[in-house]
């Protein structure tokens, strides 16, 4: 059982290192939100993920070999990411100073678990991963369900962890970063995203045949 906690962390860890939509969400709403709040939008990246694990764990061989459910998730993950990027780079920074003692609105927590959990929910790369990781697991003849549930457990509580970490490490650069560098990041963030939701419509495309 825990080799297969062991081998989940490692997986955990691969999965951390990756740089998607999802790493910058978490950096851009760390700084602006503060800490908490991104703990908030960490925990819908990790609700989608444990919705994809249930549905690839339990239907994997369907959605391996029905490649229309790939195509249209590639779509809208597109056109939802491209919305993202685009409502990034117009957005208007607060200044901090000069409130006049009242206090800045903040985006709600409700608002930042969803904006988490659509961002990682509508990548269909992130569905491929765990398709993969399923079938990775169907093959491990000496898994029993205590080591598959701990193999999860173990991918799932690293992502998570990871992902709290890089929060409170930007959360530390807040007072280094002014307004100015702060619209300048979100344009950048925004033309990533853009590129991102880019991708997935190739991607979609090209399961289609049609580049």
């Amino acid at each position: 059982m825990m080799q297969a906690l062991l081998e989940g962390i490692g997986m955990g860890l691969v999965l951390s290192a990756m740089i998607g939509p999802v790493f910058f969400a978490l950096i851009t709403n760390s700084i602006e939100n503060g800490f908490r709040h991104t703990v908030v939008l960490a925990l819908g990246i990790l609700f989608s993920d444990l919705i994809y694990v249930l549905i690839t764990y339990f239907g994997v061989s369907f959605f391996s070999q029905n490649p229309y459910f790939e195509i249209i998730l590639g779509f809208v993950g597109g056109i939802i990411l491209i919305a993202f990027g685009i409502n990034s780079f117009f957005k208007k920074n607060l200044s901090r100073p000069n409130s006049g003692g009242l206090p800045l609105p903040k985006a709600g927590k409700t608002k930042g678990f969803f904006k988490g959990f659509s961002i990682n929910g509508v990548n269909p790369f992130v569905l491929l991963f765990w398709i993969s990781i399923a079938g990775l697991v169907s093959l491990k003849d000496k898994f029993g369900r205590a080591d598959i549930t701990l193999y999860y457990i173990g991918i799932l509580g690293t992502v998570f962890s990871i992902d709290l970490l890089k929060a409170y490490v930007a959360k530390q650069l807040r007072a280094f970063i002014t307004p100015r560098v702060m619209g300048l990041l979100n344009r950048v963030v925004g033309v990533l995203l853009v590129l991102f939701g880019l991708r997935l419509i190739y991607f979609a495309l090209e399961r289609q045949g049609l580049v």
